[in-house]
This record gives C-alpha cells, structure tokens and sequence, in this order.
C-alpha cells in the first residue's frame, strides 16, 4: 500500500524540476523562434516583391538593346531525326540577330547556320535536350555554333518553336 500512496503523491522532486526546467526553456525559446521566423519571412517577401531589373533598358528614349545596323534573319525550319532514338523527329524554327550585313549576304548566311544547325541536331539524343535545362543547353550551344558559323557576326540565335516528335 505505501507504493500505492508514493505513485498517487507525484512525481519525485528531481522529476519536477526537470519538467519546470523544461518549461522555462520553452517559454525562452519560443518568442525567440517567432521572431526569428518573421524576420525570415519578411526579408524573403521583400526580396520576391523587389522588381526585376531589365538586363537592357527597354524604355522609349533609352539605348536600343542591339545596334542600329542590327537585323533579325529567320532561318528555314530544320526537321530531322535525332540521333537517339532514330525514330524521333524534331522541327526547330529560329532567327538570328546579325549585327552587321557587311560582306556575306544576310541569306547565305542564315542557310549556312541552319545547314549546321540541321547536322548538329542529328547528333545529339533525346535526353541531352528534355528538361529547362536540357532546352538552355541546346539554346547556347547553337547560338555558339552561329557566332562561330558567321565569323562572330551574329549576335544571337533565338529560337521561335521546338517540336520533338
């Protein structure tokens, strides 16, 4: 009987500072914690509602984002098969921005970026290209591949639509 009578008395008096112990740490850390918490919270919706500065003024009265000479060039659609799996086709249609039309015609130019566009993209495999990252990867190096095709007259290769089929 005298067990029964300690369990009903409570706890032992080492268990009862523990749990104040424990109660007096959370009653410490918790405004700590919510204070940490807004403070996070706040400087990520500041950082999300800042707006996006422009890479390039777009504004009338602002430098252009291209020279003046520029000029867009679209490119004959290229539709071939990749070279994993052989069976799957892809059609790209792109334009280049070239910054100078000195020398080579503006044509002849654009046909040979697609004539290499169109035997890259039959090397490549269905994976290399599936996914953003896959797409930027193809974007950048056909736009190397233009650069390099047009004696660093083309400025950028922009590609309208990619189908994979």
């Amino acid at each position: 009987m005298d067990e029964d009578q300690e369990l009903l008395a409570g706890p032992a008096p080492a268990a009862r500072e523990s749990v104040r112990l424990w109660l007096a740490v959370t009653a410490l850390l918790t405004p700590f914690a919510a204070v940490a918490g807004g403070l996070v919270g706040w400087y990520l919706v500041e950082t999300a509602e800042k707006p996006a500065r422009p890479a390039r003024p777009t504004a009338l009265g602002q430098e252009p984002a291209f020279p003046a000479g520029a000029r867009i060039v679209e490119l004959a659609p290229v539709i071939t098969n990749l070279a994993n799996p052989a069976e799957t086709w892809v059609r790209l249609q792109a334009a280049i921005v070239l910054e100078s039309t000195e020398g080579r015609k503006p044509e002849l130019v654009a046909a040979e970026i697609g004539e290499d566009i169109l035997g890259y993209l039959r090397t490549i495999s269905l994976s290399s290209i599936s996914g953003a990252s896959g797409l930027r990867h193809l974007r950048e190096d056909l736009d190397e591949r233009a650069r390099i095709r047009s004696g660093g007259k083309v400025r950028e290769l922009v590609i309208r639509a990619l189908v994979v089929q």
